[in-house]
């Protein structure tokens, strides 16, 4: 399909979001009214509309109650690295999601038990509806909220342990190696999947996005002699930040 067999909607709104990208339209700068935008365009009220959906749709503008749409500020992605086994020992839950060294952050958590789910049960390989310890993270810097975790760890093997609850007890927040190790279970293996995804109202309203953006996701799983012991879904906002991968060299 060529240019100019793109439906009207989507060539406006391409024109609009190139006004956006060069500057013409900079940050916080009121959006053209849709009677402005068939105008100007020669479109019809329902042209003008779909076109503004679509760059609320990409995050390029967002409205304002009772004054229009305006230009979003475009933030300058920050980097959120990994690198495969976390520290062994000390580290901090804010650490253990991000591998830079130096990074600093706040986070809240809350854990409870629940029966696995389907797609839960399948990646720890327990029955379905066996026990598991769900909790769920917010990670802050500089009270911004930047990354959302959710992991389960099967009861089967934390159960009646002192490590049973991820944050709290002699080893909370100390991470998954660390605390397995002290139930005598030695972690050997780390596999993550990284998808992309539009991110969940909850997410987003966490976040600090507006809907239909997109957030990337981190589905993590820890494994002792094969059998999972760990999986989670670390959730980062996708106009924010870039996840890169640090992997050593064997």
């Amino acid at each position: 399909m060529t240019f100019g067999e793109q439906p009207a909607y989507l060539r406006v709104a391409s024109d609009l979001r190139q006004k956006i990208v060069n500057g013409s339209l900079p940050p916080h700068t009121r959006l053209p009214s849709q009677a402005r935008i068939r105008e100007e365009y020669g479109v019809s009220d329902t042209v003008a509309l779909e076109a503004r959906k679509v760059l609320m749709a990409e995050g390029l503008v967002e409205g304002r109650s009772g004054s229009g749409t305006y230009v979003r500020e475009r933030p300058v992605p920050r980097r959120v690295s990994r690198s495969g086994y976390r520290p062994p020992s000390g580290a901090n839950p804010f650490r253990q999601e991000q591998a830079e060294e130096g990074t600093r952050g706040t986070w809240e958590s809350s854990s409870e038990q629940e029966g696995a789910s389907p797609e839960i049960a399948v990646r720890l390989g327990i029955p379905l509806g066996d026990r598991v310890m769900r909790t769920r993270y917010v990670f802050r810097d500089a009270g911004e909220a930047v990354m959302l975790s959710t992991s389960w760890e099967p009861l089967e093997v934390t159960g009646r342990t002192p490590v049973m609850l991820p944050e709290e007890g002699p080893l909370g927040g100390c991470g998954v190696v660390e605390r397995m190790a002290a139930i005598d279970v030695v972690v050997d293996n780390v596999a993550e999947e990284v998808g992309a995804r539009p991110g969940l109202a909850e997410e987003l309203l966490a976040l600090g996005g507006v809907p239909g953006h997109v957030v990337m996701v981190v589905e993590r799983t820890y494994y002792a002699s094969g059998r999972a012991v760990e999986t989670a879904d670390v959730v980062v906002p996708a106009d924010r930040y870039r996840i890169a991968y640090h992997l050593p060299v064997k």
